[in-house]
């Protein structure tokens, strides 16, 4: 172990900092977790399509306080008469009127709707989003150009410049908390019944940490994250230090970082 990497963990050794981690992602990483997190949502169905345009339309509200989130998030699967995607196979424009009264924060009823619609546009021509990210990947197998194609795809169709804030512009250097938030749901299968594993074609090793203040402040006390703004950069960085812990797994870690910010108050 290099001197380097024993000053970033602040003293304590590699091999300590992993079973650190490693104790803390068990502890969090537990169906307990679901009841007040955001990926109850997406529980409360048992089929993959369901599962998957209600998880991304509850990741693309997921900031703020999670009872408000939780809430709105239940308000929409009621509007699409909580089955979400017949309602997206099926809705014509005059049931997305119902939506325009929607707002939670600054994603207001005229965004939620431009939302629905692209994902109406995309399961037209998809079976899922995935199939998307992958057909991008081909270029390059780098998530990044995946992602770049899905919200090129996205915004496909006729849209208001001020529904593209609520979809992160990883290109330009956005963090995407609330994307890959939703891309750990969709991908990481470890058996413990948080996340659900339902994109076979993406490997959990090229996924990259959902940052926010919680999880970026914790991995800067802990020596992880050396960049202060939360930014891809800050994202990148802390996703490849990760690595060093589980290359096939890194983005676990986001349970236990997220665990001590929230509920230890690290």
């Amino acid at each position: 172990m290099s001197m380097n990497r024993e000053k970033r963990y602040k003293g304590i050794t590699h091999g300590e900092m992993r079973e650190f981690l490693e104790e803390k992602y068990l502890q969090y990483n537990t169906p307990e977790f679901i009841e007040n997190d955001p990926v109850s949502i997406p529980h409360m169905f048992s089929g993959k399509h369901d599962r998957e345009v209600s998880g991304f339309l509850t990741a693309t509200i997921a900031w703020g306080r999670r009872d408000l989130i939780l809430r709105s998030a239940h308000r929409l699967m009621e509007l699409m008469g909580n089955s979400p995607y017949e309602f997206i196979i099926n809705a014509s424009e005059n049931d997305l009127k119902r939506f325009s009264r929607f707002v939670h924060r600054t994603f207001n009823g005229g965004d939620c709707i431009c939302f629905l619609r692209s994902l109406m546009n995309i399961y037209r021509k998809y079976d899922s989003m995935e199939d998307i990210i992958v057909e991008g990947m081909r270029q390059d197998d780098s998530l990044v150009t995946g992602i770049a194609s899905l919200r090129r795809d996205f915004f496909s169709i006729p849209h208001s410049c001020h529904a593209e804030k609520h979809f992160a512009d990883i290109l330009r250097g956005a963090a995407g908390k609330r994307l890959f938030m939703f891309l750990r749901w969709m991908v990481r299968d470890d058996g413990r019944g948080v996340d659900f594993g339902i994109w076979k074609q993406i490997r959990p090793s090229q996924l990259y940490i959902p940052l926010d203040f919680h999880t970026g402040n914790t991995a800067r006390k802990l020596g992880l994250l050396r960049r202060k703004q939360n930014d891809f950069t800050a994202v990148k960085e802390l996703t490849s230090v990760l690595r060093t812990f589980d290359h096939d797994d890194p983005v676990k870690y986001d349970f236990a970082l997220f665990g001590l910010g929230i509920n230890e108050r690290f």
